[in-house]
């Protein structure tokens, strides 16, 4: 069975608007830009059938919840659950951070760098950590989910909530990175699609299938927040994408379809002004960086051989199926602790993490103030590098999905003592749906 989570932050809210710390005030209501984002997320979701919708009580969610569901062909109802409540921040509520600064800056400081660690005392004067109760939160929210949901038919589930929450669940199921709080971002309105896969053993397995998707606000990614930003995408489809084979190291081209994907990946960020470009030294993502480029910049791609596709070794041009025949175990073992699997004369994903690595801290170290760059890659590459930037291991790189044409959004500080964040993950609704329908074929 599969869960899949449909998380949407609340609209533009009145503190948002005048920049208001909220916690778990209820003063604060959704503005008239906030009721128009959330019309835009439900019509952007109204195809989509929902079994369940679950909302935090507090009026600025609750009525973006109201005002989804209220685009659906077919009434759902909405239940509010106290689980999905706004991080506790009593005593900073109704002052701006600039405030808090001022009058607390050891706890301000503590927030900015470690929002985990940061503890307040109530108005009983006892002592609580703000981010770690939330996480207990999502715990329960989640094992509630998952209680509920015993059969074997998939379900869609529409979660309305608030940034610190939704942070929450979404690090609650990633396995909790350390410091991770600070390295993603969820705008008003965005839209994040997790897939929860259960066996009928009680395993669990996480996919992140994007995050903090804008499109549907009119604005195809969130705003930077970072001194520079780099736009890293994957490859277009090939022809073994679509048949599922492992191609890995071998210059399988771009197909037809491929290169549609480059050229709507292409309008979709036309009016990024780019300064720099990279590329993998093979084919696929060469020519993907070509065609989204296009005429508009005179920019040269710069081919970085540490970005090469990990290399299958005897699996490549071989189907599933045929890998199966020969080597069973092993292709058990690559799909449930990739980590510790040597393929035959290939390399280890530990291997591929280490090169792709050390390739993108050159590229962020060459980074100047206001540089955007488009950075083309593989599946393997990509997944390894937002694992390192999320604080994940390259074992877990089957919980970060990337599309064919996906693009994710990485900002980037000069300040090397701030994380570098993930605005937003493989967006494809350039290429028709919030869902990413590319080919599921092998890396």
């Amino acid at each position: 069975m599969v869960i899949r989570l449909v998380l949407v932050r609340h609209g533009l809210s009145s503190y948002n608007k005048i920049g208001l710390i909220q916690g778990r005030t209820n003063d604060s209501y959704l503005t008239e830009e906030g009721y128009q984002q959330a019309l835009l997320a439900g019509n952007a979701l109204k195809k989509v059938k929902f079994d369940k919708i679950f909302s935090s009580p507090l009026k600025r969610a609750s009525e973006t919840a109201v005002t989804i569901e209220n685009c659906f062909e077919q009434q759902t109802d909405i239940k509010l659950d106290e689980n999905l409540l706004e991080v506790n921040l009593e005593n900073w509520s109704g002052y701006s951070f600039d405030e808090i600064k001022q009058q607390f800056p050891d706890q301000y400081k503590t927030w900015k760098a470690n929002p985990e660690d940061l503890s307040l005392e109530d108005k009983n004067n006892h002592l609580y950590y703000p981010i770690k109760e939330l996480f207990n939160q999502a715990d329960r929210f989640i094992e509630n989910i998952i209680n509920q949901n015993t059969d074997s038919e998939n379900k869609n589930i529409l979660v309305v909530a608030h940034n610190a929450i939704l942070r929450c669940l979404i690090l609650t199921l990633i396995n909790k990175p350390q410091k991770g709080f600070r390295k993603i971002k969820l705008d008003n309105a965005s839209i994040s699609i997790l897939n929860l896969s259960l066996s009928k053993k009680g395993e669990r397995k996480i996919q992140v299938e994007c995050l903090n998707q804008t499109a549907h606000l009119n604005k195809n990614f969130p705003d930077q927040i970072g001194d520079s930003r780099i736009f890293l995408v994957r490859h277009g489809e090939t022809n073994w994408n679509k048949e599922g084979r492992f191609q890995g190291q071998i210059d399988i081209p771009l197909n037809d379809n491929g290169r549609k994907q480059a050229q709507k990946a292409s309008v979709f960020l036309e009016n990024v002004n780019f300064t720099k470009a990279y590329a993998s030294d093979m084919s696929r993502p060469f020519e993907t960086a070509k065609i989204i480029l296009g005429n508009a910049h005179s920019i040269e791609i710069n081919k970085i051989d540490k970005l090469r596709e990990i290399s299958h070794g005897l699996w490549e041009g071989k189907l599933e199926t045929e890998i199966k025949e020969k080597w069973s175990e092993l292709l058990d073992s690559w799909h449930q602790i990739p980590s510790e699997v040597q393929m035959p004369e290939g390399e280890t994903i530990n291997q591929v993490s280490e090169r792709s690595i050390t390739a993108w801290n050159n590229i962020c170290e060459s980074q100047d103030k206001d540089d955007i760059t488009l950075l083309v890659a593989h599946d393997a590459v990509n997944k390894t590098l937002l694992c390192n930037i999320l604080g994940l291991s390259c074992a877990d790189i089957w919980m970060i999905k990337q599309g064919n044409g996906g693009i994710s959004v990485i900002d980037i500080f000069r300040d090397s003592s701030k994380n570098s964040v993930i605005s937003a993950l493989n967006i494809t609704t350039h290429l028709g749906s919030i869902f990413d329908s590319t080919a599921s074929g092998a890396l």
